[in-house]
């Protein structure tokens, strides 16, 4: 991604100290998304995986800032700049992360940096959200739209029975690129109505027979692995609000009538909490650190066939 018209006319996206507004960036034809696997610490900088396809596993990865670029029809599209350093310090490896797609036919103008909201972007990606509309079950049975839920509020949940909400969350956001939902359609997972969900919220499935072969009952899946296109699929278009619903202990609590998980506090998702919750973190983290259901999730691979969900829906059907 270089500047084809602008102050720094050839040279390639870079960190923020380089960059000059309403230059005009352009996508290499030749240019194809990459994985960069990252293991995220309690504070930045990141750690790239040993076992990413790019980067040197083991180097920091700094969240440099977070750029804002409009094409030539108005639509604006952002974009983290994430930096791979080596053991000196110096700079080996710029990566753009864009949060929406980019054409290499289209002409990108930079028309916004900030230095402060690349970790909190990031994090937002993290967190498990529901849409506004979604029905929660209650400690009492009744069903609410979780617009209308409030701190204090008693849900039902699979482990701990009736739990107290600490706090809810809400952001409203474009629903583009990796913040587009995922709907899944009526009964396909045994849900009572359509579930749009944040595309890593991560559903809980029970399996009665292990049809997927995943050697346990218990499974938590990411809705963006089970996508198909028709009764699974992405829902871009338009704004979507966002909420995340936080407990004491992160908990499996029911969306339209399935299992699903609450707002897991970890070092991606950190960020993306108010500072005024910053007193209550420090008690809330062991419990979290202690609840995280990470050992029933389901890698893709595993996820990677026709008709996955229905699969599913038969091994959990009673």
């Amino acid at each position: 991604m270089r500047v084809v018209n602008g102050a720094n006319l050839g040279d390639p996206l870079g960190i923020a100290e380089e960059l000059v507004p309403d230059d005009l960036y352009r996508l290499s034809p030749l240019a194809a998304p990459a994985p960069l696997r990252v293991e995220t610490r309690a504070t930045p900088p990141f750690r790239i995986a040993a076992d990413s396809p790019m980067g040197a596993p083991g180097a920091d990865l700094h969240l440099d800032c977070c750029l804002t670029f409009m094409s030539g029809t108005g639509e604006t599209t952002e974009c983290v700049v994430l930096v791979e350093t080596d053991v000196a310090g110096d700079i080996r490896a710029v990566y753009a992360l864009p949060l929406a797609a980019l054409h290499p036919s289209a002409d990108y103008a930079l028309v916004g940096l900030s230095r402060d909201t690349a970790l909190q972007r990031v994090a937002q990606i993290a967190c498990v959200s529901f849409t506004g509309g979604t029905l929660i079950t209650m400690a009492d049975g009744a069903q609410r739209a979780v617009e209308d839920l409030r701190p204090g509020d008693r849900v039902l949940t699979r482990d701990d029975g009736a739990q107290p909400i600490r706090w809810i969350g809400r952001h409203t956001t474009r629903a583009t690129g990796a913040f587009a939902p995922i709907c899944i359609r009526t009964g396909v997972l045994n849900n009572s109505r359509d579930l749009l969900v944040s595309p890593d919220h991560r559903l809980f499935i029970y399996q009665r027979e292990d049809r997927l072969g995943a050697g346990r009952a218990e499974l938590l899946v990411r809705a963006r692995h089970l996508v198909d296109g028709d009764r699974i699929r992405t829902v871009p278009g338009g704004f979507v609000d966002y909420y995340q619903m936080l407990f004491d202990a992160h908990q499996i609590i029911y969306a339209e009538g399935i299992a699903a998980e609450s707002l897991l506090i970890d070092s991606r998702t950190r960020a993306a909490l108010p500072e005024d919750l910053d007193d209550h973190l420090a008690a809330l983290l062991p419990d979290h650190r202690k609840s995280d259901h990470r050992a029933l999730e389901v890698q893709e691979g595993l996820l990677a066939r026709p008709g996955v969900a229905e699969l599913l829906r038969k091994s959990s059907a009673g």
